[in-house]
C-alpha cells in the first residue's frame, strides 16, 4: 500500500542534503507533534485542500511503500485523524531512501489538487 506525504519541494530538498525528513505537517516539527502526519492516495487530495490550499510554493508528494517502511523498521499506525478516518502516522523521521517516488503536486486554475 502507498503511503503519502505532501510537503514542500524546498523542505525536501533540505532532508535530502541532511538525511532525513522531520517535518510532520506545515507549520510543525516530529518533535512538536509526535508523528509525521501521512495519506493514502484517496486522502490526499482532502488534506492537501485542508493543509497547502493557500500555498504558492512548489509542492512534492513523497510516495513510500507501508510493506518497505515497516521491513525497515518505521513505526508506522493508522490512527483515527479526528474524522472517523485511519491515517497513516509515522512515529519517526523518514529516511529519504525509504521514499520510492517524488511526484510534482499543485492546485489547477479551478482550484483542485493534482499530482
Amino acid at each position: 500500500m502507498e503511503i503519502l506525504h505532501l510537503t514542500r519541494r524546498s523542505d525536501w530538498r533540505a532532508a535530502i542534503e541532511v538525511g532525513s525528513y522531520e517535518l510532520s505537517t506545515r507549520g510543525g516539527t516530529l518533535q512538536q507533534v509526535g508523528f509525521i502526519h501521512a495519506s493514502t492516495p484517496s486522502q490526499l487530495p482532502a488534506v492537501a485542500e485542508l493543509v497547502f490550499r493557500d500555498v504558492s510554493d512548489d509542492l512534492v508528494v513523497l510516495v513510500m511503500d507501508d510493506a518497505r517502511l515497516r521491513s525497515a523498521g518505521a513505526d508506522v499506525r493508522f490512527e483515527d485523524g479526528g474524522n472517523g478516518q485511519l491515517y497513516p502516522h509515522i512515529y519517526g523521521p523518514i529516511d529519504p531512501r525509504w521514499v520510492t517516488a517524488v511526484r510534482p503536486a499543485h492546485f489547477d486554475s479551478a482550484g483542485t489538487f493534482r499530482f
